[in-house]
């Protein structure tokens, strides 16, 4: 080897050493997340230097979150389900809001990053990982803009792009309206989903005072459910008991036994 090579050799080595960041800590190094609750996965992150970028939910009781590290220029994603981390994933930087290299590059101000949040989510969060050229992300968007707002159907151009917006729009629409519970006017409904978390006994007595009964139970040692039924409302919801704690609540809408 010539001793001009060796110089070449040596100086595109140092180079590549001194351009090289951090390690990033890649979706691969936080498994340890995994499984944990919601609130406690947050703060892990955060401890961890990500920071929240924007969350949107469907209408299946998945929640998808964004997170950026500043200081390693990586974004991870977030799934939730039941109020507990299913998986964490490497994401883009589009999808935190910032373009490839920009590392260090601010959304703004908190208040500046909720809003911008906002507006990209809906550009790629609900893609689900489809990559869309410039054509199919406006037919997409529009798609999109179309099923959240309830919009009646208008695919002109017959673009699956639009179609899959759709989709995800009118998917996101069902998932906000969780909390409406279906009825209108004066029709009074009784609280439900404070008592998760509590002990199983607790929560029934207290579903019992505001005027639940159980009208079925089914399960095994490991986890119960019972469906309870309130008729003036006309909500039919089950709990979910695992360890002797209601790990989930929910109005399922009707059940064989939720009638009269």
């Amino acid at each position: 080897m010539t001793r001009k090579f060796k110089k070449l050799t040596m100086g595109v080595a140092l180079g590549a050493l001194v351009a090289t960041p951090v390690m990033a800590e890649k979706a691969r190094q936080l498994v340890d997340i995994n499984g944990m609750r919601g609130s406690s996965a947050e703060r892990e992150l955060q401890s961890r230097g990500f920071a929240h970028v924007s969350t949107h939910k469907n209408s299946r009781g998945y929640a998808y979150s964004y997170w950026w590290n500043r200081d390693d220029d990586d974004c991870v994603q977030v799934e939730v389900y039941d109020g507990r981390v299913e998986t964490i994933s490497d994401a883009t930087d589009q999808d935190c809001g910032h373009h490839k290299g920009a590392a260090g590059a601010a959304l703004g101000a908190v208040a500046g990053a909720a809003i911008l949040g906002a507006l990209i989510g809906h550009k790629s969060h609900h893609r689900e990982g489809r990559d869309y050229d410039e054509a199919k992300t406006a037919e997409f968007e529009r798609g999109y803009q179309d099923g959240l707002h309830h919009a009646q159907y208008h695919n002109y151009n017959r673009d699956d792009a639009y179609a899959h917006g759709y989709e995800r729009g009118a998917d996101e629409r069902q998932a906000n309206l969780n909390h409406h519970y279906r009825r209108g006017g004066y029709s009074r409904i009784a609280q439900f989903r404070d008592v998760e978390g509590m002990r199983g006994p607790r929560a029934r007595d207290i579903l019992r005072e505001r005027g639940f009964t159980r009208v079925s139970r089914f399960g095994d040692d490991n986890t119960r459910y019972s469906i309870l039924w309130r008729s003036e409302s006309r909500q039919c919801v089950q709990l979910t008991i695992a360890d002797g704690r209601v790990y989930d609540v929910r109005d399922i809408g009707n059940h064989p036994d939720c009638r009269g």
